[in-house]
């Protein structure tokens, strides 16, 4: 099993620093995390050093080790710099942005590679918004507005198979109203999901779980949801590929 913490948004904000100690008290490396704000990247490099600084703040204030990594596109992900890195660290840090660039930017290369390898030793991964958002077999493209569109859910990197990520649960009908429903109308009747809310975040090994921050979780298993509060813990099998192994492609678009 590996160390997860998966945010539902609110990255490198005060609260989160007991989900940082949870898992870099867990984590092996050299206690270094490192940031990449790669799913901000096509928003231009303003708002991607935007990221990178409120991270490298948040860890100094903390007194934790940082650093950015130049993590753009996917040639970057090939640089054997950035990828002897991750060999070291004690934790990944994906903030926000767009889960489908993502995932396309990451699969498949030698960067992701040492980041599966990591886990394997005791790397914490931990991803917020989109950075938890393309773990799944499918990640959104936020570029489109329609969820049930087919140009919505692309290749995710199948850390979580078989399982949909929604983060920002509790705010989706603020920022789009009905799109909730919209998400739901778009994946398999069968499907699992993990909605995590607004300033929230699930920690656990794969299997056993926690929750911290302000607001809930809600697992879709079986057609029912579960809520599971700030403070609760709760088991659920949401098992993690083995390295090297490509992810499963799930039938979809079956309506709810």
């Amino acid at each position: 099993m590996s160390l997860s913490a998966l945010l539902g948004s609110g990255e490198f904000e005060p609260w989160t620093e007991d989900v940082d100690r949870w898992a870099l008290e867990r984590a092996t490396g050299d206690g270094t995390v490192l940031i990449l704000p790669t799913a901000s990247a096509p928003e231009g490099d303003d708002v991607f050093d935007r990221w990178g600084r409120m991270g490298l703040e948040h860890y100094r204030d903390l007194g934790i080790p940082a650093e950015v990594l130049p993590l753009k596109g996917r040639d970057d992900a090939g640089n054997p710099d950035l990828v002897r890195r991750v060999g070291t660290a004690s934790m990944v840090f994906f903030s926000g942005g767009n889960p489908a660039y993502l995932a396309a930017t990451l699969v498949e290369t030698p960067l992701w590679g040492a980041v599966l390898e990591g886990l394997g030793r005791g790397l914490a991964y931990a991803g917020c918004s989109a950075g938890i958002a393309a773990l799944g077999d499918v990640a959104p493209d936020s570029t489109s507005s329609d969820p049930t569109s087919a140009h919505f859910w692309r290749r995710g990197l199948g850390l979580f198979p078989e399982l949909y990520f929604g983060p920002h649960w509790d705010a989706l009908e603020r920022y789009v109203p009905g799109l909730r429903a919209s998400i739901l109308a778009s994946v398999p009747r069968d499907a699992r999901m993990l909605a995590i809310d607004e300033r929230t975040a699930v920690v656990g090994d794969g299997r056993e779980w926690a929750v911290m921050g302000a607001g809930k979780a809600h697992l879709l298993e079986g057609g029912r949801w579960q809520e599971h509060p700030s403070g609760s813990t709760f088991t659920a099998l949401l098992e993690h590929h083995a390295v090297g192994k490509q992810p499963h492609q799930p039938v979809r678009k079956t309506g709810w």
